[in-house]
């Protein structure tokens, strides 16, 4: 019914076309009294008008006919085709659809972050060994301490920094999006883009006024993050990065996030600590500090990222163990969220400071992979919905009808026992990529740890690893908390380590990644 209503209504309108206006007006201007001229034209139109709509809804009718027993002759076709076994598309599509099932079969129970092949892009400035570096758009004058501008806009906060390759901050600057995705409860990819493009030439100009210079075209290189991360984030601080480096002739390095926190570690910040060592000048580069030396252990805990890596060199990471679902951050937001706190800072800082009032023993929860004892792999997800039954049970008892209605000491609790177990997971996987690094000849002189990631910046964390490095003779680098968090400093001084050893990208052509693994 719906149809035929719809040709007719198509035939109407072709009919008043091809009758002009005064046709129209004879057909639908009922009771009206034109002039006698007018009415002597609408006579004619009107005796047409019922032929012509007639010749219009036969054609429309014969139209859809000949469509209709197309469309039923087509479906017929893939249909039969379809139903038999043997044709090629059902055998492409069946092979297609095994082939897909088969690669996720493989990686069940497999860390996210390894690469094995599933990837297109990788991360591998070095080549296949590690060290064949290239300088695709130069380099800076390397035989003195040179200036680089860093942005980063992986995810929710604007930033950007100029560093000197000495290891000295000179200016930054970071415009947070807390206010804005507090109330979603997490980070929305296509506000945290809007803000980026609003906020990233302030950020920027910020950074260059607090190193005291004027222009961009006063820094010799150029830095920005290009994945892992959310592309249409990431996208924004990569074109300004790029128009920068092009307008002004720049060396560009496009930075890998992971390895921007994981080099954080050898940021020479305390200059007179006792480990600080020394690279030596030569012929190209300047005498420069470093917090930490290659190679070394880092324990990389974010809001998307859970992962051990035996780091050798710049470039150069091999992941010891990494999360099959969760991310530790990931786990402390979701779990400040069913609590209820605000999480407008961060759900991780919240539900740390809250837990700071509960009692640790409090709710009783599962060490997560308690079954795997070879491997040195995170799993959060598990703890995750353990905390929540928990608290879900708490609320029964109390007579409440949500969770956020619990008393403070009980989140407190809640979020204190959570802590210690998310925690407790963290120990004994870390323990166990240390031993098996001590017991490994090529790995046997590795006695420093490194924790970098925003989850870094969790001093019972610290304090808890800081206890195990005692116990077994290691070494514990941690930033400064507040270079723990994603920030400008962090793809400058990533983007000067790459310099230093010879290596940049072209930045016409750049490319971010969403994901992006380490080349192994």
């Amino acid at each position: 019914m719906g149809f035929a209503y719809r040709i007719m209504t198509i035939a109407s309108v072709l009919c008043m076309s091809s009758l002009g206006k005064r046709g129209v007006a004879a057909a639908f201007s009922v009771g009206s009294t034109p002039p006698s001229s007018y009415r002597r034209a609408s006579s004619n139109s009107i005796a047409s008008f019922g032929h012509e709509c007639g010749k219009h809804v036969r054609l429309f009718s014969q139209a859809t006919d000949s469509s209709v027993s197309s469309n039923n002759s087509s479906h017929n076709k893939n249909a039969t085709q379809t139903a038999t076994p043997n044709s090629g598309y059902q055998d492409a599509k069946e092979k297609r659809f095994q082939k897909a099932k088969e690669k996720r079969r493989q990686f069940i129970g497999m860390a996210k972050a390894v690469d094995r092949g599933q990837t297109a892009n990788r991360y591998n400035p070095g080549g296949n060994d590690g060290a064949s570096f290239v300088a695709k758009s130069g380099l800076p004058d390397r035989t003195k301490p040179f200036l680089v501008l860093g942005i980063e806009s992986s995810c929710d906060d604007t930033g950007a920094a100029v560093v000197r390759s000495d290891g000295v901050i000179l200016g930054e600057s970071l415009a947070s999006q807390h206010e804005i995705h507090e109330a979603w409860g997490g980070v929305v990819p296509n506000l945290a883009k809007e803000a980026h493009e609003q906020k990233i030439d302030e950020v920027i100009a910020r950074a260059l006024e607090e190193a005291g210079l004027s222009s961009p075209a006063e820094v010799d290189a150029i830095g920005v993050t290009v994945g892992p991360g959310l592309e249409i984030c990431l996208r924004v601080g990569c074109n300004t990065a790029k128009a920068l480096a092009q307008k002004y002739e720049k060396p560009f390095v496009g930075v890998h996030h992971l390895e921007a926190h994981i080099l954080m570690a050898r940021l020479p910040f305390d200059k007179e600590a006792d480990t600080i060592c020394t690279i030596p000048a030569t012929d190209e580069i300047h005498e420069s500090q470093r917090a930490i030396q290659f190679p070394f252990l880092a324990l990389l805990v974010s809001g998307g990222h859970c992962q051990l890596l035996k780091c050798m060199g710049v470039g150069k990471y091999s992941i010891i163990g990494g999360t099959l679902d969760d991310s530790l951050g990931e786990a402390f937001d979701k779990t400040a969220r069913m609590l209820g706190l605000p999480i407008g800072g961060g759900g991780g800082p919240a539900l740390e400071a809250l837990a700071r009032e509960g009692d640790p023993k409090a709710v009783t929860l599962p060490i997560p992979l308690q079954k795997r004892k070879k491997d040195c792999d995170f799993s959060y997800a598990g703890l995750k919905t353990a905390v929540r039954m928990k608290a879900d049970q708490l609320r029964i008892e109390r007579g409440l009808d949500s969770i956020e209605e619990l008393s403070r000491q009980d989140k407190a609790d809640v979020a204190a026992s959570f802590q210690h177990t998310a925690i407790r997971h963290i120990e004994e996987r870390l323990e166990r990529a240390m031993a098996q690094l001590e017991k490994d000849e090529e790995t046997a002189d590795i006695r420093s740890l490194a924790v970098v990631g925003g989850v870094a910046a969790n001093s019972e964390l610290r304090s808890r690893l800081d206890t195990i490095c005692v116990k077994r003779s290691w070494n514990l680098f941690v930033p400064p908390p507040r270079l723990c968090t994603d920030q400008g400093s962090m793809s400058s001084w990533a983007a000067i380590e790459r310099l230093m050893v010879g290596s940049s990208d072209e930045a016409e052509g750049q490319e971010v990644f969403a994901r992006y693994p380490f080349a192994l």
